[in-house]
C-alpha cells in the first residue's frame, strides 16, 4: 500500500494507462504474475502472484533493470510511503486477515435431507 500524492494523480494514472512493455517483461522474468494495482481515494494496494524460488534475488533483478530505474523515476515522486522508516519498503505491506481459498475437487455434497417442515 502507498499513498498517491494528489496533484499527480493524473500524471500516475496516465503512465499506467500504458505501462513500458521492458518494465512489464522484467516483472514477468522475475516471476511476477497477475499483478494488480487498485486505487480507492488517494491510497493504491498493489497485488501480485509470486511464482519464482528466490524472491530475494528477483526483487534486485527489478532494481538493477534500467528500464525499470527510469520508470521509477516517473513513478516514484506520484507516491508517498506509507511504510515504517528505516524499513527499507518503499510501498507499506499489508497483512493478509482473511483469505477465500479454492474449494476442494470432489463431488458436490448431498442436499439437505427433505423434512415435513420444522
Amino acid at each position: 500500500m502507498i499513498r498517491l500524492r494528489p496533484d499527480q494523480r493524473e500524471t500516475y494514472l496516465r503512465l499506467h494507462a500504458t505501462v513500458w512493455p521492458s518494465v512489464e517483461q522484467t516483472l514477468r522474468e522475475a516471476n511476477f504474475r497477475n499483478y494488480t494495482i487498485f486505487l480507492h481515494d488517494d491510497l493504491l494496494f498493489g497485488y501480485y502472484e509470486y511464482v519464482g524460488e528466490d524472491y530475494d534475488a528477483d526483487l534486485r533483478l527489478i532494481a538493477a533493470d534500467p528500464q525499470t530505474q527510469e520508470w521509477w523515476k516517473l513513478t516514484d515522486p506520484c507516491q508517498e510511503s506509507l511504510a515504517e522508516p528505516g524499513s527499507g519498503d518503499w510501498w507499506a505491506p499489508m497483512r493478509e486477515v482473511w483469505h477465500l481459498a479454492d474449494e476442494a475437487v470432489g463431488p458436490a455434497p448431498d442436499p439437505a435431507p427433505q423434512g415435513s417442515g420444522s
